[in-house]
């Protein structure tokens, strides 16, 4: 942000003002400081979010049932805090930025993050620390190549003849030990025990030979990669919010009296909606869940993400529905052949951004929690990491989606479903294709929770 705020504020780093009409370009040395500053703040988002989570859950004990229902709380509450974030940089900051320049506007957050970071470092006396258990990507390698080469030896019926440590600490610093499970038993021959290394009692080499809980381990993120899998789908409806709901406002009338609404603020209401169904959610629904449940965060994490893939096919029906209400004013205006807006407020499509943030709540929050819990010890920030990398994949995928629907649907030169002019077009078609994709997609996830079996921890 400081690089940024630089680049913004020092006539040499930004380009020269703009003369009447004619914008001066910026220089190779302004554009690089710029693009510096954009990619170091993609490193450090990098680093953060897959971390501040993990570690904020790291801080309840999970041995304590009154901190581990804190714990579910505190999941729901930091993404409120992100929320919270968005909504100020969205509204506040844009109008600074619009209004004030965008050297204050970038100083702002700037020193924010500078009292973040102070805040941070403030608390770590308090702090409890995980101890770091190395790198898990070299511990699934171990394991990989360890079972390739006992590929020939037989795993033992019983299971308390494969290796594992003596005492009742893991050799992996900073996790529990894993019991043994029954699935994916090509990758036991990792802890198989050789003749040659019960004779030796050499047992230093992972390489050739894993702890039960170390396998255990990469069993958990195969059994794990269902559940990732269906997140990709919710993400690429996730994603309209920024690209066809944008789309389908500017063919809206998006005044307010004598104030023209612009269609990307509308995702404000995601926002909006998502801090109104926090607190709604952590404070009433879960009390009420758990009366009937008995679980003390009310739903299981599965079951949450579930209620959330319910709720994105009733947002994308809601999208369609609102679409198909516009299409209907074009032909009887006779604006079909026009590409102007259509006489429907905008407003009408706050109830599909709120849908989409209910069903952010549910299911993004819930996949924190399932991919914290579930998680090996010592891997929990690569699988938030992996949580958060549906999130990408699903952009790809909502691109890919329209790559196709665009390739098949303009063919025989007809017009197609999102042409140029949305009035000529039917975007309620892509929406309900969605809608469609959402529904299977629940389907799977459905099939695959219900066969999920949980960690186990020794």
């Amino acid at each position: 942000m400081c690089t940024l705020t630089l680049s913004a504020s020092i006539p040499a780093l930004k380009p020269a003002e703009c003369v009447g009409s004619v914008c001066p370009s910026a220089t190779p040395a302004q554009y690089a400081v710029f693009f510096f500053g954009l990619y170091l703040i993609a490193l450090g988002t990098g680093g953060i979010k897959p971390c501040v989570s993990s570690f904020g859950a790291d801080q309840f004990d999970d041995t304590d049932p009154k901190e581990r229902v804190k714990k579910g709380s505190f999941f729901n509450w930091f993404y409120f805090s992100i929320n919270i974030g968005a909504l100020i940089s969205s509204s506040l900051l844009v109008w600074i930025q619009d209004n004030a320049g965008w050297g204050l506007g970038f100083g702002i957050p700037a020193l924010f993050m500078g009292l973040a970071i102070g805040s941070f470092f403030s608390g770590t006396p308090r702090y409890r620390f995980q101890k770091p258990g190395g790198s898990p990507i070299t511990r699934m390698c171990q394991v990989l190549v360890a079972s390739f080469h006992k590929w020939n030896l037989k795993v033992p019926e019983d299971s308390s003849l494969l290796y594992e440590t003596g005492d009742k600490h893991s050799a992996i610093e900073g996790s529990r030990k894993l019991e043994h499970s029954d699935e994916l038993k090509c990758l036991d021959k990792a802890s198989v025990l050789t003749d040659a290394e019960i004779k030796s009692g050499d047992f230093s080499n992972p390489w050739r030979l894993c702890t039960v809980t170390q396998v255990e381990e990469f069993k958990i993120l195969i059994r794990m990669f269902p559940i990732w899998a269906t997140g990709i789908v919710f993400s690429a409806v996730y994603a309209q919010m920024s690209t066809m709901f944008v789309e389908q406002g500017m063919m809206m009338d998006t005044s307010i009296g004598s104030f023209t609404m612009p269609p990307a603020s509308l995702s404000t209401f995601d926002v909006i909606s998502v801090i109104f169904w926090v607190p709604i959610y952590d404070r009433v629904i879960v009390p009420i869940a758990r009366k009937f449940t008995g679980k003390e965060r009310g739903f299981s994490e599965l079951q949450r993400m579930g209620i959330g893939l319910f709720i994105s096919v009733l947002c994308m029906s809601a999208a369609a529905v609102v679409e198909i209400r516009r299409l209907q004013l074009a032909e009887e205006l006779g604006l079909v052949d026009k590409e102007v807006a259509v006489p429907l407020s905008i407003f009408w499509q706050i109830p599909q951004y709120f849908l989409l943030g209910a069903a952010e709540v549910c299911t993004f929050i819930g996949q924190l929690e399932f991919f914290y819990d579930q998680s090996p010890d010592a891997m929990r920030s690569l699988c938030s990491a992996f949580s958060l990398l549906t999130t990408s994949l699903g952009n790809y995928l909502s691109s890919f989606i329209l790559t196709l629907v665009t390739y098949f649907t303009t063919k025989g030169g007809h017009a197609g479903w999102i042409p140029d002019n949305l009035n000529k077009g039917h975007l309620d078609y892509f929406f309900w294709l969605l809608a469609g994709l959402s529904f299977l997609n629940m389907l799977v996830y459905t099939v695959c929770a219900t066969k999920y079996k949980k960690k186990k921890s020794s």
